[in-house]
């Protein structure tokens, strides 16, 4: 995760809203995308299952660099 994806994705976690913006999606499948190696594509918005996943999946790479962060310190 590059310094700008953490400070977008931070930025992202922070708020409040339970919806997305269209500049949020494309920004979460962007990151999906060089995050786990995959092409870019936007999954269809009538299946949240797979975005809430997707939401996990870079949570999860999120979280693990706060938690080294803060063995290295």
């Amino acid at each position: 995760m590059t310094a700008k994806q953490h400070k977008d994705w931070s930025l992202f976690r922070a708020r409040k809203s339970t919806n997305i913006s269209q500049e949020e999606f494309t920004m979460l499948c962007e990151m999906h995308a060089e995050l786990f190696n995959h092409t870019f594509y936007k999954p269809c918005t009538c299946r949240p299952k797979e975005i809430n996943k997707w939401i996990s999946d870079i949570n999860k790479v999120y979280d693990s660099l706060k938690t080294s962060e803060n063995d290295n310190t």
